[in-house]
């Protein structure tokens, strides 16, 4: 059996000069970089993370330093990197710049290069570039969520309509998710018997298996739809695969439009005039939980999956509260289910409360 030939390695380039005690040859920026995220990924959140690290890397620092030796890329390199993209895109080349960071301090424990970090914020970039937090803070929006008055109308518009898209966007309104939470739910992860959906750590935002009790509405949904014998995902995309993010918004912009050019009032967030998002329903759920409602706001949060505020009642709350967020899953599939809702009288919200 003839014997496996190793996989080649990507050039290094040489180096005239040795600026790196001990290394006659220098690698590519490039090369530092794919070695230090192969090397990184195994600990990382998920194979995604590292795609994504690497795309970030390959649309706008390997075309400016990808083929530099790495122990000459210098802070005018790293700033013609950022400085095109950092108040456009803010959130991304604050992470690209920490990338950078990274690959840099890694070549030269790898002992490729010395001296200080060009990509280094503090005493360095920090006098070249505007402060992200300001510019975030500047810049910064909550996503556009329907009024909570509005949500029966939307579902109404929402549910007679076909497609792996739509019935996504419901069971995430349902269900008060996040997008990828929604986009990767699995058949194996829901139980009906239970009445709940587990949604695994990895996908989730604080790295915590996270129990969704379902209402009524949600079960029905989940039976209601097709099972594919090669495919676990609940909401498989046409092509393969998970949906996009842009098809929530693909579809909340069309019914927007469509409730427009029937006279109506569409699906605007007010306080923005911005039409409303996947995202923002979990702002119109909290709303509606605050205003309409007399749930504790930590069973609430506990529903959004989001982490406490007070690190001490954190620390002290480790139940799931499933039978109380049952409760409020099934109140809200039920609000969501009225076309026209009524604000209900203080003395009517005390009796539905106490019942």
């Amino acid at each position: 059996m003839p014997a496996t030939s190793a996989p080649l390695e990507p050039k290094k380039s040489k180096a005239p000069d040795s600026e790196a005690a001990g290394h006659d040859e220098h690698p590519t920026f490039e090369l530092c970089a794919r070695t230090y995220v192969s090397a990184q990924a195994p600990a990382w959140k998920s194979e995604k993370h590292a795609k994504q690290w690497l795309s970030t890397l390959e649309r706008y620092a390997f075309p400016v330093i990808g083929t530099l030796p790495v122990h000459r890329v210098n802070s005018d390199h790293v700033l013609a990197i950022l400085k095109p993209i950092w108040c456009e895109k803010t959130e991304t080349a604050t992470r690209l710049r920490g990338r950078i960071e990274a690959i840099l301090d890694w070549a030269k424990h790898k002992r490729y290069r010395a001296g200080d970090n060009p990509a280094r914020w503090e005493e360095n970039l920090k006098h070249e570039l505007p402060s992200p937090t300001k510019l975030k803070k500047r810049k910064k929006q909550h996503h556009p969520a329907l009024p909570y008055m509005r949500i029966g109308a939307f579902m109404a518009d929402l549910r007679p309509r076909d497609g792996v898209s739509i019935r996504a966007l419901e069971w995430g309104i349902l269900t008060a998710a996040r997008s990828q939470e929604i986009r990767g739910a699995r058949r194996s992860e829901v139980d009906v018997e239970l009445r709940r959906w587990t949604i695994p750590a990895h996908r989730m935002k604080m790295e915590i298996d996270h129990i969704v009790p379902l209402s009524e509405a949600a079960l029905a949904l989940f039976k209601s739809l097709p099972v594919a014998a090669d495919n676990d995902l609940l909401f498989p995309a046409p092509e393969g695969g998970e949906l996009s993010d842009a098809a929530f918004g693909a579809i909340i912009d069309g019914m927007h439009e469509a409730d427009v050019r029937r006279g109506g009032a569409g699906y605007l967030d007010t306080r923005q005039n911005r039409i409303a998002t996947q995202h923002g329903f979990r702002s119109t759920f909290r709303d509606w939980a605050a205003e309409v409602t007399l749930f504790p706001a930590d069973i609430v949060e506990h529903a959004l999956a989001h982490k406490l505020k007070d690190e001490a009642e954190a620390a002290y709350q480790r139940g799931e509260m499933l039978l109380k967020r049952a409760i409020v899953m099934e109140k809200w599939a039920q609000f969501c289910a009225e076309k026209s809702p009524v604000m209900p009288k203080m003395d009517e919200l005390l009796e539905k409360w106490a019942a």
